[in-house]
């Protein structure tokens, strides 16, 4: 089997409409990308990620996760966003928002089937300190409709 191995980098917003045919693409990558969109655009997102994806294709998620996560929830106490769950990092200009495992399995779960949901921990430096951060990182397949 040959691999095309070239790779097409696109910047874009990923909350708005893509210019991609239904049924492009065997798997979507969302490594803590969607956690900054609005709830409108993510509702989009989401929506456009099962439209552009093949019938039994997946999308791998690295969202940022509440539980467990002091930093976060420090984070939505002293910065509250404008939505649920959300907080604003004004030095860059950034809304994040961060999942509970309920909210997570919600919001995924209209769309596809959670095949793994693992809690992992890792480290960002901002301000030259680090922060510890959980995330979660979900497979999923997309959930075949009956036409």
């Amino acid at each position: 089997m040959k691999i095309d191995s070239s790779v097409n980098y696109i910047v874009g917003d990923i909350g708005v409409n893509y210019s991609f045919r239904n049924g492009s693409f065997d798997l979507v990558l969302d490594i803590t990308s969607s956690n900054s969109l609005n709830n409108e655009a993510r509702n989009n997102y989401i929506k456009e990620v099962d439209r552009v994806l093949k019938r039994d294709g997946y999308l791998f998620v690295r969202g940022l996760r509440k539980d467990g996560d002091k930093n976060a929830k420090n984070l939505l106490k002293l910065y509250p966003g404008p939505e649920h769950d959300t907080y604003i990092i004004k030095e860059l200009n950034l809304t994040e928002r961060v999942f509970s495992e309920k909210d997570f399995r919600q919001f995924y779960g209209q769309y596809f089937k959670i095949k793994k949901l693992l809690k992992k921990s890792g480290y960002a430096k901002f301000q030259g300190q680090n922060y510890k951060r959980n995330y979660w990182l979900a497979y999923l397949q997309k959930i075949k409709k009956s036409i």
